[in-house]
């Protein structure tokens, strides 16, 4: 009797990082014949894969000539890589998942169209766990630090909505609740600098995108010196491949990272 053949996905181009970790993470790294420039986990992804896009541009021959079956990308910024891939006749699917329970939930999507969900399952419930346990030491703080996150320097702009949950997750208090909920970073530009300072954060974590985060130069912005995280010293960078790509990694590394940072700054 022949073997059945594998009617999912058999030559995937992942545009960017997450989609790459989680097929690495379950066992379904065969698939991937293309990944994002940017991808650093897991770090074989960078030796055995062909770099074949940025975030907001990619090497559409390049990547016609992979011949794949499916492209997954993320949010609306790639739109116009879809467009020019499904004109092209390749199927794409692009996630725009921007919460804790959306990531969650994009890790049992994508094992459910590869054919392995109950690999994915099996992640998506560590991570669950891992999330419940730091929540749990979290909730034995003394005190909830107040934390402004800062994902870009020049303007401003505060973090994220699944930032901002792993934040509260960890036993601290995202300054900017507000601004979390708004998907789009220009909706999250923070116009008056001055308003972070008034908000008084007793931590402040970083993570430029594409650039290394600088503690010095924000401790001495004009009028900064008020803030309490700078009395006291408390700027922290968070690696941006841990934090900002709405995969497993923000779920672990980046959730242990905010976590000890908040942790130190609830016993001051």
């Amino acid at each position: 009797m022949s073997a059945v053949p594998d009617a999912y996905p058999q030559r995937i181009v992942c545009l960017t990082e997450e989609p790459t970790e989680v097929l690495y993470a379950i066992g379904e790294e065969h698939r991937i014949v293309g990944i994002s420039g940017f991808t650093v986990r897991p770090p074989q992804a960078r030796r055995e894969k062909p770099k074949v896009s940025a975030f907001t541009s990619a090497k559409i021959g390049a990547i016609l000539d992979l011949q794949p079956d499916l492209v997954i990308g993320f949010s609306d910024i790639q739109a116009d890589i879809a467009r020019d891939l499904i004109r092209a006749g390749v199927e794409v699917w692009i996630s725009n998942h921007r919460s804790v329970a959306g990531i969650l939930a994009y890790i049992r999507r994508l094992g459910a169209m590869v054919g392995a969900a109950d690999k994915a399952e099996a992640l998506a419930l560590r991570a669950e766990h891992h999330l419940a346990a730091v929540a749990e030491a979290a909730a034995r703080l003394p005190r909830r630090p107040r934390v402004y996150f800062e994902e870009w320097d020049d303007p401003p702009i505060s973090g994220i909505r699944w930032v901002a949950e792993l934040i509260r997750i960890a036993g601290g208090e995202d300054i900017f609740p507000e601004l979390a909920e708004k998907s789009l970073a220009r909706d999250r530009i923070i116009a008056d600098a001055m308003e972070i300072v008034r908000r008084k954060p007793d931590l402040i974590l970083g993570s430029w995108c594409g650039k290394r985060f600088r503690p010095q130069a924000v401790a001495t912005r004009s009028g900064w010196q008020e803030i309490p995280a700078v009395r006291h010293g408390r700027l922290y960078e968070i690696k941006s491949p841990i934090i900002l790509q709405p995969g497993p990694a923000a779920l672990f590394d980046g959730l242990d990272a905010l976590a000890t940072r908040i942790a130190e700054a609830a016993q001051g």
